[in-house]
């Protein structure tokens, strides 16, 4: 048996790019921005970034262009695939290595003082209604009535 699999954590590089297929169904393109931090053979701190190109289709793709914007933080699984064509302009033939989404979670929003951003201040803070759940206090769900259907997941 062979595997494919890939799992990322990091930060949108550009906001999603949404298409749509000649069959309708949507398509939205990204970039994603990873470090490694590490100490060189001086004892030198050194950080290497990687960026990945990640490609998603259908609801999923609805979502992450209704939702994400440049910054956010994603997590990010599914399946590494390298596309081959030949150049328009004749200097041969190119390729693109992308990651194919099979599934994702948000990453905690910048408002809720995480990913480095700075603490919110306790007048900012909204009290929370008396019937929420206590046990998950970063998350931030949406005015908007969500349909089960529309779940990527």
């Amino acid at each position: 048996m062979y595997l494919n699999k890939v799992f990322l954590y990091g930060n949108l590089t550009r906001d999603p790019e949404l298409k749509a297929l000649p069959s309708g169904s949507q398509v939205a393109e990204f970039a994603i921005a990873t470090n490694r931090v590490y100490k060189d053979k001086n004892g030198a701190k050194q950080e290497e970034v990687d960026f990945h190109n990640i490609v998603s289709f259908g609801k999923t793709a609805e979502v992450i262009g209704q939702y994400l914007k440049k910054g956010r933080p994603i997590f990010v699984e599914g399946r590494i695939r390298t596309r081959s064509w030949e150049s328009k302009d004749g200097t041969g033939k190119r390729y693109k290595t992308e990651i194919v989404l099979e599934n994702f979670q948000f990453g905690p929003s910048l408002r809720d003082g995480a990913a480095g951003s700075a603490p919110r201040s306790e007048s900012t803070t909204q009290p929370a209604p008396a019937d929420k759940d206590e046990s998950a206090p970063g998350i931030q769900y949406p005015e908007e009535q969500i349909n089960a259907d529309d779940i990527p997941f």
